[in-house]
Protein backbone atom coordinates (compact mmCIF):
# COMPACT_ATOMS: atom_id res chain seq x y z
CA UNK A 1 0.00 0.00 0.00
CA UNK A 2 1.11 3.85 -0.29
CA UNK A 3 3.71 5.20 2.42
CA UNK A 4 0.85 6.68 4.41
CA UNK A 5 2.60 7.33 7.67
CA UNK A 6 1.79 6.54 11.27
CA UNK A 7 -1.54 6.01 12.29
CA UNK A 8 -2.72 6.37 16.15
CA UNK A 9 -6.10 4.65 16.81
CA UNK A 10 -7.92 6.41 19.93
CA UNK A 11 -9.71 3.60 20.96
CA UNK A 12 -9.24 -0.38 20.56
CA UNK A 13 -12.56 -1.74 20.06
CA UNK A 14 -13.91 -3.99 17.16
CA UNK A 15 -13.90 -1.42 14.21
CA UNK A 16 -10.78 -0.22 14.79
CA UNK A 17 -9.07 -3.73 15.38
CA UNK A 18 -10.84 -4.54 11.78
CA UNK A 19 -9.26 -0.97 10.92
CA UNK A 20 -5.79 -1.89 11.97
CA UNK A 21 -5.96 -4.87 10.78
CA UNK A 22 -6.62 -4.85 7.58
CA UNK A 23 -3.71 -2.32 7.56
CA UNK A 24 -1.38 -5.29 8.57
CA UNK A 25 -2.42 -7.25 5.60
CA UNK A 26 -2.28 -4.87 3.30
CA UNK A 27 1.44 -4.82 4.27
CA UNK A 28 1.82 -2.19 6.96
CA UNK A 29 4.26 -2.45 9.57
CA UNK A 30 3.18 -2.88 13.04
CA UNK A 31 5.49 -0.46 14.63
CA UNK A 32 3.75 2.08 12.74
CA UNK A 33 0.25 1.59 14.35
CA UNK A 34 -0.42 2.93 17.65
CA UNK A 35 -3.34 1.96 19.59
CA UNK A 36 -4.46 3.38 22.86
CA UNK A 37 -6.37 0.91 25.10
CA UNK A 38 -7.22 1.26 28.34
CA UNK A 39 -7.26 -2.26 29.11
CA UNK A 40 -3.89 -3.60 29.78
CA UNK A 41 -5.19 -7.19 28.73
CA UNK A 42 -6.38 -6.19 25.72
CA UNK A 43 -3.10 -4.13 24.65
CA UNK A 44 -1.45 -7.30 25.65
CA UNK A 45 -3.75 -8.83 23.10
CA UNK A 46 -3.87 -6.55 20.10
CA UNK A 47 0.36 -6.54 20.60
CA UNK A 48 0.64 -10.35 20.46
CA UNK A 49 -2.29 -11.08 17.83
CA UNK A 50 -1.32 -8.02 14.93
CA UNK A 51 2.38 -6.50 16.12
CA UNK A 52 0.83 -3.20 17.27
CA UNK A 53 2.24 -0.84 19.48
CA UNK A 54 -0.73 -0.58 21.84
CA UNK A 55 -0.85 0.93 25.53
CA UNK A 56 -3.18 2.82 27.37
CA UNK A 57 -1.37 6.41 27.67
CA UNK A 58 -3.32 8.35 24.91
CA UNK A 59 -0.72 11.08 25.15
CA UNK A 60 2.55 9.06 23.85
CA UNK A 61 -0.17 7.49 21.29
CA UNK A 62 -0.99 11.32 19.60
CA UNK A 63 2.96 11.99 19.76
CA UNK A 64 3.56 9.43 17.38
CA UNK A 65 0.82 9.29 15.16
CA UNK A 66 0.57 11.24 11.59
CA UNK A 67 -3.22 10.22 10.81
CA UNK A 68 -5.44 9.95 14.75
CA UNK A 69 -8.67 7.45 14.10
CA UNK A 70 -11.18 8.37 16.62
CA UNK A 71 -12.47 5.55 17.91
CA UNK A 72 -14.19 6.16 21.35
CA UNK A 73 -17.64 5.82 21.79
CA UNK A 74 -19.98 9.31 20.76
CA UNK A 75 -21.00 9.86 24.42
CA UNK A 76 -17.36 9.99 25.70
CA UNK A 77 -15.83 11.86 22.76
CA UNK A 78 -15.82 15.55 23.84
CA UNK A 79 -14.35 13.92 27.22
CA UNK A 80 -11.61 12.45 25.38
CA UNK A 81 -10.40 14.70 22.97
CA UNK A 82 -10.36 17.44 26.26
CA UNK A 83 -8.12 15.89 28.07
CA UNK A 84 -6.00 14.92 24.80
CA UNK A 85 -6.70 18.46 23.40
CA UNK A 86 -2.41 19.54 24.37
CA UNK A 87 -0.66 16.79 22.71
CA UNK A 88 -3.57 17.20 19.77
CA UNK A 89 -2.49 20.87 19.69
CA UNK A 90 1.21 20.01 19.62
CA UNK A 91 1.14 16.82 17.03
CA UNK A 92 -1.38 17.80 15.02
CA UNK A 93 -2.20 15.06 13.23
CA UNK A 94 -5.01 14.53 11.07
CA UNK A 95 -7.90 13.42 11.99
CA UNK A 96 -10.26 10.18 11.04
CA UNK A 97 -13.14 10.26 12.58
CA UNK A 98 -15.90 7.16 12.87
CA UNK A 99 -17.80 8.34 15.67
CA UNK A 100 -21.92 8.30 14.62
CA UNK A 101 -23.09 11.53 14.54
CA UNK A 102 -20.68 13.83 15.25
CA UNK A 103 -20.24 17.18 13.68
CA UNK A 104 -16.70 17.51 11.59
CA UNK A 105 -17.08 21.09 13.33
CA UNK A 106 -17.65 20.00 16.70
CA UNK A 107 -15.12 17.17 17.44
CA UNK A 108 -12.32 20.12 15.83
CA UNK A 109 -13.77 21.93 18.70
CA UNK A 110 -13.43 19.73 21.46
CA UNK A 111 -9.52 18.81 19.95
CA UNK A 112 -8.83 22.22 20.62
CA UNK A 113 -9.37 24.11 17.01
CA UNK A 114 -7.59 24.66 13.49
CA UNK A 115 -6.80 20.95 13.11
CA UNK A 116 -8.16 18.86 9.83
CA UNK A 117 -10.46 16.41 10.14
CA UNK A 118 -12.07 14.00 7.95
CA UNK A 119 -15.27 12.12 8.66
CA UNK A 120 -15.72 8.45 8.05
CA UNK A 121 -18.93 6.03 8.04
CA UNK A 122 -17.40 2.43 7.67
CA UNK A 123 -20.30 -0.52 8.09
CA UNK A 124 -19.58 -3.99 10.44
CA UNK A 125 -18.64 -5.84 7.93
CA UNK A 126 -15.90 -4.07 7.61
CA UNK A 127 -14.84 -6.51 10.52
CA UNK A 128 -14.35 -9.49 7.63
CA UNK A 129 -12.83 -6.91 5.06
CA UNK A 130 -16.00 -6.87 3.50
CA UNK A 131 -16.73 -3.27 4.46
CA UNK A 132 -17.88 0.06 2.53
CA UNK A 133 -16.84 3.23 3.79
CA UNK A 134 -18.27 6.93 3.14
CA UNK A 135 -15.69 9.70 3.54
CA UNK A 136 -16.47 13.55 4.10
CA UNK A 137 -13.78 16.41 4.37
CA UNK A 138 -14.15 20.04 4.86
CA UNK A 139 -12.27 22.12 2.69
CA UNK A 140 -9.75 22.55 5.62
CA UNK A 141 -8.21 18.99 4.59
CA UNK A 142 -5.99 19.17 1.63
CA UNK A 143 -5.25 16.12 -1.11
CA UNK A 144 -3.08 14.69 0.42
CA UNK A 145 -4.79 14.40 3.40
CA UNK A 146 -7.96 13.23 1.53
CA UNK A 147 -5.66 10.30 -0.01
CA UNK A 148 -4.10 9.27 3.59
CA UNK A 149 -7.97 8.79 4.70
CA UNK A 150 -8.88 7.19 1.73
CA UNK A 151 -6.00 4.69 1.82
CA UNK A 152 -6.57 4.08 5.54
CA UNK A 153 -10.50 2.76 5.08
CA UNK A 154 -9.64 0.78 2.06
CA UNK A 155 -7.71 -1.62 3.57
CA UNK A 156 -11.72 -2.82 4.71
CA UNK A 157 -13.26 -2.08 1.70
CA UNK A 158 -14.62 0.58 -0.38
CA UNK A 159 -14.61 3.92 0.31
CA UNK A 160 -16.80 6.97 -1.45
CA UNK A 161 -16.52 10.55 -0.79
CA UNK A 162 -19.36 12.63 -0.53
CA UNK A 163 -19.65 16.22 -1.01
CA UNK A 164 -21.31 17.36 1.82
CA UNK A 165 -21.93 16.66 5.72
CA UNK A 166 -25.35 16.10 4.96
CA UNK A 167 -25.02 13.49 2.71
CA UNK A 168 -23.12 10.98 5.68
CA UNK A 169 -27.09 10.92 6.91
CA UNK A 170 -28.13 9.56 3.70
CA UNK A 171 -24.95 6.93 3.40
CA UNK A 172 -25.77 6.09 7.01
CA UNK A 173 -29.30 4.93 5.76
CA UNK A 174 -27.23 3.12 3.16
CA UNK A 175 -24.75 1.43 4.21
CA UNK A 176 -23.98 2.11 7.55
CA UNK A 177 -27.14 0.69 8.71
CA UNK A 178 -28.08 -0.84 5.83
CA UNK A 179 -26.02 -4.69 7.09
CA UNK A 180 -29.40 -5.04 9.44
CA UNK A 181 -31.49 -4.40 6.83
CA UNK A 182 -30.15 -7.45 5.06
CA UNK A 183 -29.98 -9.61 8.09
CA UNK A 184 -33.25 -9.24 9.00
CA UNK A 185 -34.36 -10.39 5.41
CA UNK A 186 -32.40 -13.38 6.09
CA UNK A 187 -33.18 -14.11 9.40
CA UNK A 188 -37.21 -13.90 8.02
CA UNK A 189 -36.48 -16.00 5.53
CA UNK A 190 -34.97 -18.71 7.41
CA UNK A 191 -37.95 -18.68 9.63
CA UNK A 192 -40.28 -18.79 6.90
CA UNK A 193 -38.48 -22.04 5.60
CA UNK A 194 -39.09 -23.30 9.20
CA UNK A 195 -42.72 -23.04 8.73
CA UNK A 196 -42.44 -24.41 5.77
CA UNK A 197 -40.90 -27.55 7.08
CA UNK A 198 -37.20 -27.59 7.01
CA UNK A 199 -35.17 -28.35 9.80
CA UNK A 200 -33.78 -24.92 11.52
CA UNK A 201 -30.24 -25.46 10.57
CA UNK A 202 -31.14 -26.22 6.94
CA UNK A 203 -33.17 -23.35 7.06
CA UNK A 204 -30.83 -21.01 8.16
CA UNK A 205 -27.93 -22.35 6.06
CA UNK A 206 -30.29 -22.12 2.54
CA UNK A 207 -31.10 -18.29 3.48
CA UNK A 208 -27.80 -17.20 4.47
CA UNK A 209 -25.94 -19.18 1.36
CA UNK A 210 -28.75 -17.74 -0.36
CA UNK A 211 -27.64 -14.33 0.37
CA UNK A 212 -24.16 -14.33 0.03
CA UNK A 213 -24.56 -15.96 -3.26
CA UNK A 214 -26.91 -13.30 -4.31
CA UNK A 215 -24.44 -10.56 -3.62
CA UNK A 216 -21.37 -12.26 -4.85
CA UNK A 217 -23.28 -12.97 -8.03
CA UNK A 218 -24.62 -8.94 -8.19
CA UNK A 219 -20.65 -7.55 -7.09
CA UNK A 220 -18.69 -9.84 -10.33
CA UNK A 221 -21.51 -9.91 -12.90
CA UNK A 222 -21.73 -6.04 -13.32
CA UNK A 223 -25.48 -6.56 -14.12
CA UNK A 224 -28.08 -4.34 -12.44
CA UNK A 225 -29.87 -5.74 -9.67
CA UNK A 226 -33.46 -5.57 -11.88
CA UNK A 227 -31.27 -7.08 -14.69
CA UNK A 228 -30.71 -10.09 -12.24
CA UNK A 229 -33.81 -10.08 -10.65
CA UNK A 230 -35.72 -10.49 -14.11
CA UNK A 231 -33.36 -13.42 -15.40
CA UNK A 232 -35.10 -15.50 -12.12
CA UNK A 233 -38.00 -14.62 -12.67
CA UNK A 234 -40.17 -16.67 -15.51
CA UNK A 235 -43.55 -15.26 -15.98
CA UNK A 236 -46.09 -16.78 -14.23
CA UNK A 237 -43.90 -18.87 -12.75
CA UNK A 238 -42.66 -19.46 -8.44
CA UNK A 239 -40.19 -16.66 -7.82
CA UNK A 240 -42.83 -14.01 -10.04
CA UNK A 241 -45.51 -15.58 -7.25
CA UNK A 242 -43.34 -14.66 -4.19
CA UNK A 243 -42.34 -10.93 -5.90
CA UNK A 244 -46.40 -10.06 -6.05
CA UNK A 245 -46.79 -10.83 -2.30
CA UNK A 246 -43.82 -8.76 -1.77
CA UNK A 247 -45.42 -5.95 -4.11
CA UNK A 248 -48.94 -6.56 -2.63
CA UNK A 249 -47.32 -5.74 0.81
CA UNK A 250 -45.60 -2.59 -0.72
CA UNK A 251 -42.24 -3.94 0.00
CA UNK A 252 -40.85 -0.93 -2.17
CA UNK A 253 -42.72 2.09 -0.14
CA UNK A 254 -41.49 -0.28 3.24
CA UNK A 255 -37.82 0.14 2.42
CA UNK A 256 -37.95 3.56 1.24
CA UNK A 257 -39.99 4.42 4.65
CA UNK A 258 -37.40 2.81 6.42
CA UNK A 259 -34.25 4.57 4.57
CA UNK A 260 -35.92 7.77 5.36
CA UNK A 261 -36.38 7.29 9.26
CA UNK A 262 -33.05 5.80 9.59
CA UNK A 263 -31.76 9.10 7.73
CA UNK A 264 -34.03 11.47 9.58
CA UNK A 265 -32.70 10.01 13.03
CA UNK A 266 -28.98 10.05 11.82
CA UNK A 267 -29.76 14.21 11.51
CA UNK A 268 -31.45 14.05 14.46
CA UNK A 269 -29.00 12.75 16.72
CA UNK A 270 -26.21 15.21 14.64
CA UNK A 271 -28.37 18.12 15.67
CA UNK A 272 -28.21 16.68 19.15
CA UNK A 273 -23.92 16.46 19.31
Amino acid sequence: MQDIGSVGFLGGGNMAEAIFAGLRAAGMPGERIFVGEPRAERCEELRARYGVQAAPDNAALIAHSDTLLLAVKPQVMQAVLGEESEALQSRRPLLLSIAAGLPAARLVEWAGGGLALVRCMPNTPALVGAGVSGLYAPDTVDAEQRARSEAIMRAVGPAYWVDSEAQLDALTAISGSGPAYFFAMIEHLGRAGRELGLDAELAAALARETAYGAAKLLRESGEAPGTLRERVTSPGGTTAEALKAFQAGNFEGLVENAVRACARRAAELAAQA
